[in-house]
C-alpha cells in the first residue's frame, strides 16, 4: 500500500497486445537484485518473499523516504535482516528528501515505524558507509548487464545517481518499479499513485533516462491498477500459520483493533502484527478487511517476470498541472511518435501470486523457527 487511501479500480482498456500471463513458475537461475525500498509494511513482506527465494541473490539494499522518514526505513530493513537470519546485506542510506518536493510520508497508513504493529528487535547490523547512489553505480558497472534493480519506492535514489551515471539504464540489466497509475484512480491524489506522488520529478527523470533501450530491456511497471488487485486477507496468513504448524491470533474483524499475534513463530508473529495494522487502515477507509500487497508483488514480478502480461507503451509524468501533477501517462498507442520506455503490468492471476508467496515466506518462516528452537539465534 501507498499513500493516504486505495480507491476502486477501473475498467482496463484492450490489452490484445499484452503477453500472455503463465501461472507455471519455473525453476529460475540466480538473479542479481539490487532493492531499492521505503520499508512500509507492503515493502517489509516483499523483503521476506526475496529473502525467503533461493533465485535472489540481494547486492544491496538503498533506502529512500517515503513511507516513513529515511533512516527508519534502513532500520527497518537491518531488523527484518537480523530477525530472519540473512546473511550479510549491504544496507545504505539514500536520500532523505525528495529531489524538489516537501517530504511526504504516510505513518497512518504504516505505523509510526512504518511496520504496523511489529515491534522488531534493534539491529546489530549497521547502515552502510555508501550513499544509495554509489551502490547504484558502482554495483551496477560491475555485473553489467547482469543487475535487476527493483524499486518498491519514491525513484529519488535511482534519479540521484542517473545524474552522476547516465549510462546506468544501460548497464542495468531491467528495471522494475512499483508505482503509476493509468486507467485506475490515484491513490495520493484522484490521478497520483503514492511512490509516485512523493517525487514527480525523479520518476520523470528516470522515465526519460530509460528511453531508447530494446523491449527485453525496458522497465516494468507494476501500478494500482494491477497491485490493487493483490489483496492478502487473513486467510492468507493462516495459511501460512498452517504451513508452519503455528497458532495465530488477531487475524479476524470481531477481534479489537489493535489486537497482537500469539504466534510462537517470529516471523509469522512480526508479519501478522504488521500486516494487522494494514487491516485496520484498509477497513478504516472502506475497503474491507484486507491489504493490497503491491510491493511483493513487484518483488515476484523481479524474479517471474512471467506472473504478468506485459504491454509495451511511453510512460510519462505530469509535473506542472495544479490537479494533475504526479499523474503517470500511458501512450499505447503511440500518438506522441515517441518509442515505448516501459512495460505496463496489465494482467495477472492474483491467487496464483499468492500461491507462490504463501510457499516461499512459509519455508522461510519454518526455516527462522526452527533455528531459534535449535538456539542458533536469538529471539
Amino acid at each position: 500500500m501507498k499513500g493516504p487511501h486505495t480507491v476502486p479500480p477501473s475498467t482496463v482498456p484492450n490489452t490484445s497486445p499484452a503477453v500472455p500471463t503463465s501461472t507455471a513458475l519455473p525453476t529460475s537461475p540466480t538473479v542479481p537484485l539490487l532493492v531499492d525500498v521505503d520499508t512500509g509494511i507492503d515493502d517489509s513482506l516483499a523483503l521476506l518473499y526475496l529473502l525467503a527465494s533461493p533465485e535472489a541473490d540481494i547486492l544491496g539494499i538503498t533506502c529512500t523516504a517515503g513511507n516513513v522518514p529515511a533512516r527508519q526505513v534502513a532500520i527497518n530493513n537491518l531488523a527484518w535482516l537480523d530477525l530472519c537470519g540473512a546473511p550479510e546485506i549491504e544496507v545504505a542510506l539514500g536520500s532523505e528528501v525528495p529531489v524538489l518536493a516537501p517530504l511526504m510520508t504516510t505513518e497512518e497508513t504504516h505505523g509510526p515505524q512504518g511496520i504496523g504493529y511489529a515491534e522488531l528487535p534493534a539491529p546489530s547490523r549497521t547502515i552502510s558507509e555508501r550513499h544509495a547512489t554509489e551502490v547504484w553505480i558502482e554495483t551496477a558497472r560491475a555485473h553489467p548487464g547482469e543487475v535487476i534493480g527493483l524499486v518498491t519506492g519514491p525513484l529519488t535514489n535511482l534519479a540521484l545517481a542517473l545524474r552522476l551515471e547516465p549510462e546506468l539504464p544501460r548497464l542495468l540489466k531491467r528495471l522494475v518499479i512499483m508505482g503509476g497509475a493509468f486507467h485506475h484512480s490515484g491513490n495520493t491524489t484522484p490521478v497520483s499513485e503514492w511512490n509516485i506522488a512523493v517525487d514527480p520529478e525523479s520518476a520523470k527523470m528516470v522515465f526519460d533516462a530509460f528511453s531508447g533501450l530494446p523491449a527485453d530491456r525496458r522497465p516494468i511497471v507494476c501500478a494500482l491498477d494491477v497491485t490493487e488487485r493483490i489483496e492478502m486477507k487473513p486467510e492468507h496468513l493462516r495459511r501460512i500459520a498452517d504451513a508452519i504448524g503455528d497458532e495465530d491470533a488477531a487475524l479476524t474483524p470481531d477481534s479489537a483493533f489493535g489486537s497482537r499475534s500469539r504466534a510462537r513463530n517470529p516471523v509469522l508473529r512480526h508479519l501478522t502484527d504488521a500486516v494487522r495494522f494494514y487491516f485496520e487502515f484498509h477497513v478504516t477507509h472502506d475497503q474491507g478487511w484486507l491489504a493490497h500487497m503491491h510491493d511483493p508483488f513487484a518483488a515476484a514480478v523481479a524474479l517471474h517476470p512471467e506472473l504478468a502480461t506485459l504491454r509495451p507503451a511511453t510512460v510519462d509524468v505530469e509535473l506542472g498541472g495544479t490537479l494533475a501533477r504526479g499523474q503517470t501517462i500511458a501512450d499505447f498507442a503511440g500518438l506522441w511518435g515517441r518509442d515505448p520506455n516501459a512495460a505496463i503490468v496489465v494482467d495477472t492471476d492474483p491467487a496464483a501470486f499468492f500461491d507462490h508467496l504463501i510457499e516461499r515466506v512459509s519455508a522461510l518462516a519454518t526455516r527462522v523457527g526452527e533455528a531459534e528452537e535449535g538456539g542458533e539465534r536469538q529471539p
